[in-house]
C-alpha cells in the first residue's frame, strides 16, 4: 500500500509541475499546509478520496488520471 501512496504522490507532483503550479499555491488552494502537500507528494500520507478530487479539480484533471496504474497481484488472478 505504501508504494501506491508514493506513486500517487509522484503523479500529483508531475501534474503540478507540468502546469507550472508552485507547491505552496496548490496547497493553499486545497486548504492544506505546504508541508502536508509535500508529504502527499512524497507518499508519506494516505489522502482521502475527497482530497484526491479536490487536488484533481485544482489541477484541472480527472482524479483517475492521478491514480497509479494497477498491477495484478497473484491473489487477484482468476483461475
Amino acid at each position: 500500500m505504501k508504494n501506491l501512496a508514493k506513486q500517487l504522490g509522484a503523479n500529483i507532483r508531475d501534474k503540478r509541475k507540468e502546469q507550472g503550479i508552485p507547491q505552496e499555491r496548490l496547497a493553499l488552494e486545497c486548504g492544506v499546509d505546504r508541508s502536508y502537500m509535500g508529504r502527499i507528494e512524497r507518499g508519506k500520507v494516505n489522502i482521502t478520496v475527497d482530497k484526491l478530487y479536490q487536488i484533481a479539480a485544482k489541477l484541472n484533471c480527472e482524479p483517475a488520471s492521478l491514480l497509479p496504474l494497477s498491477e495484478a497481484r497473484p491473489s487477484d488472478k482468476q483461475s
